[in-house]
């Protein structure tokens, strides 16, 4: 007689999705930027990018056997975290600088706290912090992908000398608009093209790895507060690495809230401290610390904003 009756411990509403097939997705989602690094900055970009992965993959060997744990090299984390940190790297820094901070995000921001799904900090930007701090120079020396000469950021530029200047840098607002959308500007490898990092967020929307919550909160906010201080909210969303930071940073599932409603107070919290930072701060840009600090705040998001108990009101 057939069996009836499946008894089996929770969760009893399973997916297909797994931990290699979400990394690997993200990966595919950040080729072309990558890509588009490697054909604006010349080939050095493709060896920091290799750089950063052989160092985070070797890291994450090393320290799964320091603790005796099962290598899971093969899921995609290690590979997911080198391309982030090689995205947030200015194209012309010395080839060893990025070993270490890759080696810092990896073995101090993730293994210290217990590996993956145990951090409470983005990996990526721990290392992207800590070099800021150890290397300040080597990381805010820009390269112009038209000559290959050191200048300045759009955001430097704007935070330095005022939009006037950086409009007639860019030869007007239409102009400037396009050169950020497409990305022929300097910048660090991974955050010059808006258009290319869209792309790749609205795929992992379709694939369902990541939702609308946290992006299109921290965006809309940083908008909504650039344009009540008389700023251009285009430009605030196009320029720096606030676009890389809301699809592919903040939305990270083990250091973002749980819930929906979370998220969205997440990523309000992320834009808010971002438009501070860029605002009132001597730095142009504050992405990276505006999700790291909010990523310190998740456990006490979810702690007040739980998921409803099934059954009850």
């Amino acid at each position: 007689m057939a069996r009836l009756l499946h008894v089996s411990s929770s969760p009893h509403l399973r997916t297909s999705d797994s931990i290699p097939k979400i990394m690997w997705t993200v990966v595919i989602a950040l080729l072309p930027l990558c890509v588009f690094a490697v054909w604006l900055f010349g080939w050095y970009a493709a060896l920091l990018i290799a750089i950063c992965v052989a160092t985070a993959v070797l890291t994450e060997g090393l320290m799964q056997k320091l603790r005796k744990q099962k290598l899971t090299l093969y899921d995609g984390s290690a590979v997911v975290m080198g391309i982030l940190v090689a995205c947030n790297l200015p194209p012309g820094i010395s080839w060893w600088i990025p070993i270490i901070g890759t080696f810092v995000g990896m073995a101090i921001a993730k293994h210290c706290y217990g590996g993956l799904g145990y951090n409470i900090f983005n990996p990526a930007l721990i290392a992207r912090a800590f070099l800021l701090a150890a290397y300040p120079k080597d990381m805010t020396t820009w390269i112009s992908p038209v000559d290959a000469t050191t200048c300045a950021t759009p955001l430097g530029i704007l935070k330095e000398r005022g939009p006037g200047e950086l409009l007639s840098a860019y030869g007007g607002k239409l102009s400037l608009y396009k050169h950020l959308f497409i990305g022929n500007i300097p910048g660090c490898l991974g955050e010059t093209s808006a258009l290319l990092i869209l792309a790749g967020g609205v795929f992992l929307l379709l694939r369902g790895i990541i939702t609308w919550h946290i992006p299109l909160s921290y965006l809309a906010t940083l908008a909504l507060l650039t344009f009540l201080s008389g700023g251009d909210p285009i430009i605030a969303l196009l320029a720096g690495g606030v676009m890389l930071g809301a699809w592919f940073m903040a939305t990270d599932l083990v250091t973002s809230p749980f819930t929906r409603r979370g998220q969205v107070v997440f990523g309000i919290g992320c834009g808010l401290l971002t438009f501070l930072i860029r605002r009132f701060s001597g730095y142009p840009e504050g992405t990276s610390y505006a999700i790291l600090l909010m990523n310190a705040a998740t456990p006490l998001i979810d702690r007040y904003f739980p998921n409803r108990i099934y059954g009850t009101r």
